[in-house]
């Protein structure tokens, strides 16, 4: 019996051994840190400027990868977290940008909105719902049998639940109503150490004593060109927006690390044997979205302080997790948001575009046309909203009604091309595919306007800022580091929707169910080392 009984023990015990070295190989923690309008060249110009544990660190132990290609037009921060964490384009995960148009009360309103959910700490009613297909965190969560914790911590309301998935235990982002960190009734579980932080230590305790200066002597942030700094500045947050400007400014990235550490900490994550999941939204915009040539010290300021907090987090994952048992990747937003430069007083062709206008003109073309109606609901997002119903009603023809608009439209000054929805889905699908991928039949428009670069569009409405029109890409980083990646520096571009399957891979779940790209293949040091 002995000699059956051996054989059979060798085998369970070389099974055991394989199961426990797969598992070995499989990270228990998972960090996606997305950073708002993060750049390459930013990183590269103040170098000088950082510590050597965080953007020196990522760059020296991790994959780096310069460029992050989205492939659309008129990126926004909510559509590429979207794109990152699906691996598809709006066209296919709905969340064409950070707000939608709203037909019925012809007025825009987050692209996270529902109705059904009620906001803790916060009067903001959203949810995942409206995003179309799975994301990272849902296949986890789905790969594990529900195992696998998910936690979501950023800036803003969309960063926190578009990167948290369906699938998350909670996702939190900072109340610009009353500076606490606020979440959806949608989530099932709003930890104690959340609401003791808002209680005993929220922002709010502390807003009318915080005060952004420089964290180092002004004549060290000689990071961007043709910036010299003569004057240091000081900010106070006092007023009415002091919540909302907090969140452009350098501070609110150590509110946000400070969250995501006791997230870690509290919720144990990544101390089991089935890994678990943080994600985490940083902001390296300018302060007030205005123009690096009177904020260049702001801006380096941000970067310096960013740097810092990296470092904090990466120290942090090392002494609690490993950074060998934990897979990080660090992707930018992909765009850059500036204020308009001031091109007329240098002969170089700009203008300014004005969207109330612009609906106004077109009503008045069609009512000549078609008869005494209000036959345009509202533009959003450089997109023209026609009254369907209406259109329908009167027994006319929608394309030509829609052709003979967006000919108006062509011809107004400051608009360079203007698209009907036919012509984005039917029509050349080399000429058209960055609006394809961009158009959504569900919230996009029946007309896309492309503004002439250079120009800026004006809305003459009180609190909402005007947007400069800019065609040249922004260098745009992805970065991934930890478990068996083997450091490396690609110039070439990556297609931003290879980071889902990539991350999938790394953990061993299959891909969000959009995600058609292949990974992108991280020689692994064992790998390096044969």
């Amino acid at each position: 019996m002995n000699r059956f009984l051996a054989p059979l023990i060798l085998l369970i015990f070389s099974t055991s051994m394989q199961s426990q070295e797969r598992s070995a190989d499989i990270p228990k923690l998972v960090v996606g840190i997305t950073i708002d309008q993060l750049r390459t060249d930013y990183i590269d110009m103040m170098q000088h400027l950082f510590g050597e544990g965080g953007f020196k660190r990522l760059i020296k132990e991790g994959a780096v990868y310069e460029n992050i290609d989205y492939g659309y037009d008129n990126i926004t921060r909510a559509s590429s977290v979207a794109t990152i964490y699906t691996g598809a384009y709006p066209s296919t995960h709905s969340i064409t940008s950070t707000t939608r148009f709203n037909k019925e009360k012809r007025d825009e309103q987050s692209i996270l909105y529902d109705k059904n959910q009620l906001g803790n700490f916060t009067t903001e009613t959203l949810s995942p719902r409206n995003i179309a297909v799975s994301t990272i965190t849902d296949e986890l969560k789905s790969g594990t049998s529900g195992e696998a914790r998910i936690y979501s911590v950023a800036p803003t309301s969309e960063v926190a639940i578009i990167s948290g998935g369906h699938a998350a235990n909670a996702a939190f982002w900072l109340s610009e109503e009353n500076g606490k960190w606020a979440t959806s009734t949608y989530y099932k579980e709003v930890p104690m150490f959340i609401t003791e932080h808002n209680i005993k230590n929220g922002i709010d305790s502390r807003i009318n004593k915080t005060v952004w200066s420089p964290l180092l002597p002004l004549s060290q942030y000689d990071g961007i060109p043709y910036n010299h700094p003569e004057f240091s500045f000081k900010y106070f947050f006092e007023d009415d927006n002091k919540y909302k400007y907090l969140k452009q400014s350098a501070l609110i990235n150590t509110e946000v690390t400070t969250v995501a550490c006791s997230v870690i900490e509290k919720a144990r994550l990544g101390k089991g044997s089935i890994p678990d999941m943080l994600t985490i939204g940083y902001y390296a915009g300018n302060y007030r979205e205005l123009n690096v040539r009177d904020y260049g010290v702001e801006i380096q300021d941000i970067y310096v302080r960013l740097d810092k907090e990296i470092e904090q987090l990466l120290s942090f994952i090392d002494n609690t997790v490993g950074i060998d048992n934990a897979f990080i990747f660090i992707v930018s937003t992909g765009y850059s948001k500036t204020e308009a430069r001031p091109y007329g007083l240098y002969g170089v062709p700009t203008g300014e575009f004005y969207p109330r206008r612009a609906t106004a003109l077109l009503n008045y073309y069609l009512m000549a046309m078609y008869g005494h109606e209000n036959w345009v609901l509202g533009y959003h997002d450089r997109e023209i909203f026609l009254n369907r119903e209406l259109i329908k009603k009167k027994e006319l023809d929608y394309e030509e009604f829609v052709v003979n608009s967006a000919e108006f439209l062509s011809q107004m000054e400051g608009v360079q091309d203007a698209l009907t929805s036919y012509q984005i889905l039917h029509g050349d699908i080399v000429a058209v595919a960055p609006q394809r991928r961009r158009y959504s039949r569900q919230y996009s428009g029946d007309i896309a306007l492309e503004i002439k670069p250079g120009w800026e569009i004006n809305f003459e409405e009180e609190g909402k800022e005007n947007e400069y029109i800019q065609y040249n890409a922004v260098p745009s980083p992805l970065i991934f580091i930890g478990k068996d990646v083997t450091p490396v520096r690609i110039s070439e571009p990556i297609d931003a929707t290879a980071v889902a399957p990539t991350v999938c891979r790394a953990i061993r779940i299959r891909a969000p169910s959009a995600s058609k790209s292949y990974p992108i293949i991280l020689k692994s040091k064992k790998e390096n080392n044969q």
